[in-house]
Protein backbone atom coordinates (compact mmCIF):
# COMPACT_ATOMS: atom_id res chain seq x y z
CA UNK A 1 0.00 0.00 0.00
CA UNK A 2 1.38 3.56 -0.84
CA UNK A 3 0.77 4.97 2.32
CA UNK A 4 2.13 2.14 4.54
CA UNK A 5 3.07 4.60 6.98
CA UNK A 6 0.09 5.58 7.79
CA UNK A 7 -1.51 2.14 8.21
CA UNK A 8 -3.52 1.82 11.78
CA UNK A 9 -3.33 -1.46 13.65
CA UNK A 10 -5.77 -2.58 16.25
CA UNK A 11 -4.80 -5.46 18.30
CA UNK A 12 -7.86 -6.72 20.76
CA UNK A 13 -7.75 -9.56 23.54
CA UNK A 14 -3.64 -9.16 24.53
CA UNK A 15 -2.20 -10.39 21.81
CA UNK A 16 1.22 -11.72 21.85
CA UNK A 17 3.96 -8.78 21.77
CA UNK A 18 5.72 -10.15 19.10
CA UNK A 19 2.79 -9.27 17.08
CA UNK A 20 2.77 -6.08 17.78
CA UNK A 21 7.14 -5.88 17.37
CA UNK A 22 6.43 -7.50 13.90
CA UNK A 23 3.88 -4.48 13.24
CA UNK A 24 5.42 -1.79 14.64
CA UNK A 25 8.69 -3.13 12.50
CA UNK A 26 6.99 -2.65 9.06
CA UNK A 27 6.11 0.82 9.84
CA UNK A 28 2.76 0.74 11.32
CA UNK A 29 0.90 2.62 14.25
CA UNK A 30 -0.25 0.06 16.60
CA UNK A 31 -2.95 0.04 19.40
CA UNK A 32 -3.36 -3.11 21.60
CA UNK A 33 -5.95 -4.05 23.90
CA UNK A 34 -6.67 -6.35 26.79
CA UNK A 35 -9.39 -7.08 26.31
CA UNK A 36 -12.38 -8.34 23.48
CA UNK A 37 -14.92 -5.49 22.21
CA UNK A 38 -18.36 -6.31 21.57
CA UNK A 39 -20.13 -5.39 18.56
CA UNK A 40 -21.11 -1.75 19.39
CA UNK A 41 -17.53 -0.76 21.00
CA UNK A 42 -15.75 -2.36 18.31
CA UNK A 43 -17.96 -0.24 15.93
CA UNK A 44 -17.14 2.49 17.36
CA UNK A 45 -13.16 1.79 17.44
CA UNK A 46 -13.20 0.53 13.65
CA UNK A 47 -13.22 3.18 11.95
CA UNK A 48 -9.86 4.41 10.68
CA UNK A 49 -8.62 1.02 11.44
CA UNK A 50 -6.59 -0.60 8.39
CA UNK A 51 -5.37 -4.22 10.35
CA UNK A 52 -7.46 -5.54 12.92
CA UNK A 53 -5.67 -8.60 15.29
CA UNK A 54 -7.97 -10.77 17.36
CA UNK A 55 -8.72 -13.75 19.47
CA UNK A 56 -11.47 -15.87 20.07
CA UNK A 57 -13.92 -13.54 22.17
CA UNK A 58 -14.06 -10.93 19.76
CA UNK A 59 -17.30 -10.97 16.83
CA UNK A 60 -16.45 -9.34 13.80
CA UNK A 61 -19.97 -9.28 12.16
CA UNK A 62 -21.48 -7.94 9.20
CA UNK A 63 -22.06 -4.79 11.20
CA UNK A 64 -18.80 -4.48 12.38
CA UNK A 65 -17.72 -4.91 8.64
CA UNK A 66 -19.82 -2.38 7.25
CA UNK A 67 -19.05 0.62 9.83
CA UNK A 68 -14.97 -0.43 8.94
CA UNK A 69 -13.98 2.74 6.44
CA UNK A 70 -10.40 1.38 5.84
CA UNK A 71 -9.74 -2.22 6.72
CA UNK A 72 -7.85 -3.63 4.35
CA UNK A 73 -7.37 -7.58 6.48
CA UNK A 74 -8.04 -9.19 9.59
CA UNK A 75 -6.21 -11.56 11.76
CA UNK A 76 -7.18 -14.14 13.53
CA UNK A 77 -4.58 -15.10 16.30
CA UNK A 78 -5.90 -18.53 16.88
CA UNK A 79 -7.12 -21.58 14.58
CA UNK A 80 -10.80 -20.48 14.43
CA UNK A 81 -12.49 -18.16 12.33
CA UNK A 82 -16.09 -18.53 13.22
CA UNK A 83 -16.10 -15.43 14.87
CA UNK A 84 -15.85 -13.44 11.74
CA UNK A 85 -18.23 -12.84 9.31
CA UNK A 86 -16.30 -14.46 6.71
CA UNK A 87 -19.23 -14.17 3.73
CA UNK A 88 -19.48 -10.11 4.75
CA UNK A 89 -15.68 -10.11 5.11
CA UNK A 90 -15.11 -11.41 1.29
CA UNK A 91 -17.78 -9.45 -0.06
CA UNK A 92 -16.10 -6.37 1.04
CA UNK A 93 -12.77 -7.46 -0.22
CA UNK A 94 -11.43 -7.86 3.27
CA UNK A 95 -8.66 -10.92 3.23
CA UNK A 96 -8.75 -13.15 6.56
CA UNK A 97 -5.89 -14.97 8.15
CA UNK A 98 -5.41 -17.25 11.36
CA UNK A 99 -2.73 -19.82 12.53
CA UNK A 100 -4.11 -23.27 11.31
CA UNK A 101 -1.20 -25.16 12.52
CA UNK A 102 0.97 -22.68 15.41
CA UNK A 103 -0.74 -23.61 18.82
CA UNK A 104 -1.64 -27.50 17.84
CA UNK A 105 0.74 -28.99 20.31
CA UNK A 106 -0.27 -26.52 23.36
CA UNK A 107 -3.71 -27.69 22.71
CA UNK A 108 -3.06 -31.60 22.57
CA UNK A 109 0.02 -31.90 25.41
CA UNK A 110 -3.61 -30.22 27.84
CA UNK A 111 -5.70 -32.88 26.81
CA UNK A 112 -3.30 -35.46 27.33
CA UNK A 113 -2.58 -34.03 30.52
CA UNK A 114 -6.32 -33.89 31.31
CA UNK A 115 -7.19 -37.53 30.19
CA UNK A 116 -4.38 -38.33 32.31
CA UNK A 117 -5.40 -36.70 35.68
CA UNK A 118 -9.37 -37.72 35.06
CA UNK A 119 -8.36 -41.76 34.68
CA UNK A 120 -5.56 -41.36 37.93
CA UNK A 121 -8.24 -38.98 39.74
CA UNK A 122 -5.98 -36.47 40.48
CA UNK A 123 -8.44 -33.42 41.19
CA UNK A 124 -10.07 -35.33 43.74
CA UNK A 125 -6.86 -36.72 45.63
CA UNK A 126 -6.18 -32.83 44.96
CA UNK A 127 -8.75 -31.16 46.56
CA UNK A 128 -8.85 -33.87 49.80
CA UNK A 129 -5.29 -33.34 50.10
CA UNK A 130 -5.88 -29.38 50.49
CA UNK A 131 -8.80 -30.46 52.83
CA UNK A 132 -6.28 -32.35 54.96
CA UNK A 133 -7.26 -35.75 54.38
CA UNK A 134 -5.29 -38.28 53.37
CA UNK A 135 -7.42 -40.46 50.81
CA UNK A 136 -4.03 -43.04 50.23
CA UNK A 137 -6.17 -45.63 47.50
CA UNK A 138 -5.94 -47.05 44.24
CA UNK A 139 -9.92 -46.64 43.85
CA UNK A 140 -11.14 -45.57 40.80
CA UNK A 141 -7.40 -44.87 39.26
CA UNK A 142 -6.35 -46.44 36.12
CA UNK A 143 -3.38 -46.09 33.45
CA UNK A 144 -4.41 -44.95 30.36
CA UNK A 145 -2.54 -47.54 28.73
CA UNK A 146 -4.62 -49.67 26.75
CA UNK A 147 -8.11 -47.46 26.63
CA UNK A 148 -9.66 -46.31 24.14
CA UNK A 149 -9.57 -43.05 22.87
CA UNK A 150 -12.34 -41.56 20.70
CA UNK A 151 -11.78 -38.46 18.89
CA UNK A 152 -14.22 -36.15 17.09
CA UNK A 153 -12.76 -34.21 14.94
CA UNK A 154 -9.56 -35.70 13.06
CA UNK A 155 -8.23 -32.51 11.80
CA UNK A 156 -4.76 -30.34 12.69
CA UNK A 157 -5.46 -31.21 16.53
CA UNK A 158 -7.25 -34.81 16.25
CA UNK A 159 -4.26 -36.16 14.47
CA UNK A 160 -1.73 -35.07 16.08
CA UNK A 161 -3.64 -36.00 19.64
CA UNK A 162 -4.08 -39.53 17.90
CA UNK A 163 -0.06 -39.89 17.33
CA UNK A 164 0.56 -38.94 20.60
CA UNK A 165 -2.24 -40.85 22.11
CA UNK A 166 -0.90 -44.01 20.53
CA UNK A 167 2.31 -43.53 21.74
CA UNK A 168 1.51 -43.61 25.22
CA UNK A 169 -0.31 -46.85 24.68
CA UNK A 170 -3.87 -46.07 24.11
CA UNK A 171 -6.01 -47.61 21.23
CA UNK A 172 -7.22 -44.45 19.33
CA UNK A 173 -10.80 -43.96 17.28
CA UNK A 174 -12.14 -41.17 15.49
CA UNK A 175 -15.11 -40.29 13.40
CA UNK A 176 -14.84 -37.09 10.79
CA UNK A 177 -17.53 -36.10 8.28
CA UNK A 178 -14.60 -35.35 6.06
CA UNK A 179 -12.78 -38.35 4.58
CA UNK A 180 -9.49 -38.64 6.49
CA UNK A 181 -6.71 -41.07 6.64
CA UNK A 182 -5.72 -42.58 9.36
CA UNK A 183 -3.06 -42.19 11.06
CA UNK A 184 -0.72 -45.36 12.51
CA UNK A 185 -3.21 -47.60 13.98
CA UNK A 186 -6.09 -45.72 14.47
CA UNK A 187 -9.29 -46.68 13.56
CA UNK A 188 -12.07 -44.80 11.71
CA UNK A 189 -15.52 -45.37 12.85
CA UNK A 190 -18.44 -45.17 10.29
CA UNK A 191 -20.66 -43.04 12.52
CA UNK A 192 -20.81 -40.48 16.01
CA UNK A 193 -22.52 -43.89 17.86
CA UNK A 194 -19.92 -46.49 17.19
CA UNK A 195 -17.34 -43.66 18.43
CA UNK A 196 -19.13 -42.89 21.68
CA UNK A 197 -20.24 -46.74 22.51
CA UNK A 198 -17.01 -48.35 22.13
CA UNK A 199 -14.71 -45.49 23.74
CA UNK A 200 -13.56 -45.49 27.56
CA UNK A 201 -12.49 -41.36 26.46
CA UNK A 202 -14.29 -38.76 24.27
CA UNK A 203 -12.65 -36.08 23.18
CA UNK A 204 -14.14 -33.16 20.85
CA UNK A 205 -11.97 -31.45 18.46
CA UNK A 206 -14.50 -29.91 16.17
CA UNK A 207 -15.14 -25.97 14.42
CA UNK A 208 -17.74 -23.53 16.02
CA UNK A 209 -19.63 -22.70 12.66
CA UNK A 210 -23.29 -22.85 13.18
CA UNK A 211 -24.66 -26.15 12.22
CA UNK A 212 -22.10 -27.12 15.12
CA UNK A 213 -24.20 -25.41 18.20
CA UNK A 214 -26.10 -28.24 20.71
CA UNK A 215 -24.47 -30.58 18.57
CA UNK A 216 -23.16 -32.77 21.73
CA UNK A 217 -26.61 -33.47 23.68
CA UNK A 218 -28.50 -35.70 25.97
CA UNK A 219 -28.59 -38.08 23.36
CA UNK A 220 -24.84 -38.68 22.94
CA UNK A 221 -23.77 -38.74 26.19
CA UNK A 222 -26.42 -41.54 26.71
CA UNK A 223 -24.82 -43.50 23.81
CA UNK A 224 -21.34 -42.98 25.68
CA UNK A 225 -20.26 -45.91 27.63
CA UNK A 226 -21.21 -46.29 31.33
CA UNK A 227 -17.91 -44.53 33.21
CA UNK A 228 -16.58 -42.83 30.51
CA UNK A 229 -14.43 -39.59 30.95
CA UNK A 230 -15.65 -36.56 28.42
CA UNK A 231 -13.47 -33.84 27.52
CA UNK A 232 -14.18 -30.34 24.67
CA UNK A 233 -11.29 -28.21 24.07
CA UNK A 234 -12.90 -26.98 20.58
CA UNK A 235 -15.85 -24.08 21.03
CA UNK A 236 -18.34 -23.55 23.79
CA UNK A 237 -21.40 -23.65 21.76
CA UNK A 238 -21.25 -27.64 20.51
CA UNK A 239 -22.31 -28.94 24.00
CA UNK A 240 -25.12 -28.50 26.52
CA UNK A 241 -23.60 -28.09 29.34
CA UNK A 242 -26.91 -28.79 31.01
CA UNK A 243 -27.16 -32.26 29.45
CA UNK A 244 -23.70 -32.51 30.73
CA UNK A 245 -24.10 -31.78 34.13
CA UNK A 246 -27.05 -34.37 34.45
CA UNK A 247 -24.68 -37.43 32.84
CA UNK A 248 -21.94 -36.49 35.28
CA UNK A 249 -24.12 -36.29 38.40
CA UNK A 250 -25.95 -39.46 37.32
CA UNK A 251 -22.09 -41.18 37.07
CA UNK A 252 -22.78 -42.20 33.56
CA UNK A 253 -20.31 -40.03 32.51
CA UNK A 254 -17.37 -40.59 35.36
CA UNK A 255 -15.48 -37.22 34.60
CA UNK A 256 -14.97 -34.11 32.50
CA UNK A 257 -12.30 -31.45 31.27
CA UNK A 258 -14.08 -28.60 29.51
CA UNK A 259 -12.04 -25.89 28.30
CA UNK A 260 -14.37 -23.60 25.96
CA UNK A 261 -17.52 -22.50 27.12
CA UNK A 262 -21.01 -21.36 25.02
CA UNK A 263 -20.34 -17.59 27.10
CA UNK A 264 -17.21 -16.62 28.22
CA UNK A 265 -15.92 -13.51 30.09
CA UNK A 266 -14.72 -10.51 28.40
CA UNK A 267 -11.38 -10.48 30.24
CA UNK A 268 -9.26 -11.68 32.76
CA UNK A 269 -10.35 -11.39 36.66
CA UNK A 270 -14.54 -11.40 35.13
CA UNK A 271 -17.00 -13.79 36.76
CA UNK A 272 -17.29 -16.73 35.27
CA UNK A 273 -20.66 -18.44 35.45
CA UNK A 274 -21.17 -22.02 34.32
CA UNK A 275 -23.55 -24.93 34.69
CA UNK A 276 -20.49 -26.74 35.37
CA UNK A 277 -19.15 -25.45 38.66
CA UNK A 278 -18.73 -26.99 41.83
CA UNK A 279 -18.71 -30.52 40.58
CA UNK A 280 -15.89 -32.71 41.69
CA UNK A 281 -15.27 -34.92 38.84
CA UNK A 282 -14.88 -31.85 36.38
CA UNK A 283 -11.87 -29.99 35.44
CA UNK A 284 -12.52 -26.24 34.18
CA UNK A 285 -9.98 -23.72 32.70
CA UNK A 286 -10.21 -20.32 31.10
CA UNK A 287 -10.10 -21.16 27.56
CA UNK A 288 -6.53 -21.73 27.81
CA UNK A 289 -6.16 -24.91 24.93
CA UNK A 290 -3.86 -22.66 23.26
CA UNK A 291 -2.35 -20.28 25.65
CA UNK A 292 1.39 -21.33 25.96
CA UNK A 293 4.57 -19.11 26.03
CA UNK A 294 5.41 -20.83 22.70
CA UNK A 295 2.21 -21.42 21.05
CA UNK A 296 0.95 -17.40 21.67
CA UNK A 297 4.69 -16.24 20.43
CA UNK A 298 4.63 -18.24 16.94
CA UNK A 299 1.14 -17.11 16.64
CA UNK A 300 1.71 -13.86 16.79
CA UNK A 301 4.75 -13.57 14.40
CA UNK A 302 2.81 -15.95 12.08
CA UNK A 303 -0.14 -13.90 11.52
CA UNK A 304 1.46 -10.58 11.87
CA UNK A 305 3.60 -12.22 8.89
CA UNK A 306 0.51 -13.25 7.09
CA UNK A 307 -1.30 -9.46 7.30
CA UNK A 308 2.19 -7.42 6.28
CA UNK A 309 2.74 -9.65 3.38
CA UNK A 310 -0.82 -9.16 2.34
CA UNK A 311 -0.01 -5.33 2.67
CA UNK A 312 2.89 -4.77 0.96
CA UNK A 313 2.73 -7.56 -1.81
CA UNK A 314 -1.07 -8.77 -2.28
CA UNK A 315 0.02 -12.41 -1.08
CA UNK A 316 -2.84 -14.79 -0.38
CA UNK A 317 -1.51 -17.45 0.93
CA UNK A 318 -3.29 -19.58 3.73
CA UNK A 319 -6.12 -16.54 3.40
CA UNK A 320 -9.31 -17.89 5.27
CA UNK A 321 -11.82 -16.54 2.65
CA UNK A 322 -9.76 -15.29 -0.74
CA UNK A 323 -8.35 -17.32 -3.39
CA UNK A 324 -4.45 -18.19 -2.56
CA UNK A 325 -2.27 -15.79 -4.97
CA UNK A 326 1.77 -14.88 -4.22
CA UNK A 327 3.67 -13.18 -7.33
CA UNK A 328 7.24 -12.29 -6.50
CA UNK A 329 7.95 -9.20 -6.48
CA UNK A 330 10.28 -6.84 -8.65
CA UNK A 331 11.87 -4.20 -7.97
CA UNK A 332 10.32 -1.08 -10.14
CA UNK A 333 7.23 -1.85 -10.90
CA UNK A 334 3.69 -0.93 -9.54
CA UNK A 335 1.36 -4.02 -8.19
CA UNK A 336 -2.58 -4.12 -8.16
CA UNK A 337 -4.83 -6.22 -6.07
CA UNK A 338 -7.48 -6.85 -7.76
CA UNK A 339 -10.71 -9.11 -5.74
CA UNK A 340 -13.55 -9.15 -7.91
CA UNK A 341 -16.84 -11.42 -8.48
CA UNK A 342 -15.59 -14.77 -10.36
CA UNK A 343 -17.43 -14.13 -13.77
CA UNK A 344 -15.87 -15.26 -16.90
CA UNK A 345 -14.32 -12.76 -18.95
CA UNK A 346 -12.89 -10.21 -15.67
CA UNK A 347 -9.12 -11.14 -17.10
CA UNK A 348 -10.03 -10.20 -20.43
CA UNK A 349 -11.94 -6.87 -19.31
CA UNK A 350 -8.74 -5.91 -16.92
CA UNK A 351 -5.94 -6.47 -19.52
CA UNK A 352 -8.09 -4.70 -22.45
CA UNK A 353 -8.37 -1.13 -20.68
CA UNK A 354 -4.81 -1.52 -19.54
CA UNK A 355 -3.85 -1.84 -23.19
CA UNK A 356 -6.09 0.74 -23.70
CA UNK A 357 -4.08 2.71 -21.86
CA UNK A 358 -0.88 1.30 -22.97
CA UNK A 359 -0.01 0.30 -19.77
CA UNK A 360 2.88 -2.55 -20.37
CA UNK A 361 2.25 -6.38 -17.67
CA UNK A 362 5.18 -7.58 -16.44
CA UNK A 363 3.16 -10.21 -14.15
CA UNK A 364 0.01 -11.64 -13.75
CA UNK A 365 -1.52 -14.33 -11.76
CA UNK A 366 -5.29 -15.17 -11.03
CA UNK A 367 -6.55 -17.59 -8.68
CA UNK A 368 -10.44 -17.95 -8.10
CA UNK A 369 -12.61 -19.41 -4.83
CA UNK A 370 -15.93 -19.73 -4.95
CA UNK A 371 -17.88 -16.70 -5.96
CA UNK A 372 -14.42 -14.85 -5.64
CA UNK A 373 -11.14 -14.62 -7.92
CA UNK A 374 -8.36 -12.47 -6.84
CA UNK A 375 -5.81 -11.11 -9.28
CA UNK A 376 -2.61 -9.63 -9.28
CA UNK A 377 -0.94 -7.60 -12.22
CA UNK A 378 2.74 -6.08 -11.75
CA UNK A 379 3.08 -2.82 -13.97
CA UNK A 380 6.07 -2.03 -15.79
CA UNK A 381 6.50 2.13 -16.05
CA UNK A 382 3.69 4.68 -15.43
CA UNK A 383 -0.03 5.00 -15.50
CA UNK A 384 -2.95 7.36 -15.08
CA UNK A 385 -5.52 7.64 -12.26
CA UNK A 386 -7.99 7.32 -15.47
CA UNK A 387 -6.38 3.36 -15.38
CA UNK A 388 -7.97 2.78 -11.98
CA UNK A 389 -10.63 4.70 -11.86
CA UNK A 390 -12.45 2.25 -15.11
CA UNK A 391 -10.82 -0.66 -13.04
CA UNK A 392 -12.77 0.36 -10.10
CA UNK A 393 -15.73 1.16 -12.15
CA UNK A 394 -15.92 -2.77 -13.39
CA UNK A 395 -19.28 -4.21 -12.50
CA UNK A 396 -17.29 -7.23 -10.72
CA UNK A 397 -14.85 -4.94 -8.91
CA UNK A 398 -15.08 -5.58 -4.81
CA UNK A 399 -12.26 -3.99 -4.36
CA UNK A 400 -9.15 -2.43 -5.73
CA UNK A 401 -5.87 -1.75 -4.23
CA UNK A 402 -2.61 -0.29 -5.45
CA UNK A 403 0.00 -1.73 -3.54
CA UNK A 404 3.24 -0.09 -4.40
Amino acid sequence: MSDQAKMRVLLLESIHPDAVSRLEAAGYEVESVRNALDESELIARIPGVHLLGIRSKTKVTAKVLEAADSLVAIGAFCIGTDQIDLTAASANGVAVFNAPFSNTRSVVELAIAEIISMTRRLTEKNTLMHAGVWDKSADGAHEIRGRRLGIVGYGNIGTQLSVLAENLGMYVSFYDTADKLALSNAHRCASLEELLETSDVVTLHVDGRPGNAGFFGAEQFKRMREGALFLNLSRGIVVDHVALRQALESGHVAGAAVDVFPTEPKGRGDEFVSELRGLPNVILTPHIGGSTEEAQSDIGGFVANKLTAFVEEGNTTLSVNLPGVALPEQAGQSRIGHVHINTPGVLAQVNSILAEHHVNVEGQLLSTRGEYGYLITDIGGGFSSEVLDQLRAMEQTVRLRVLS
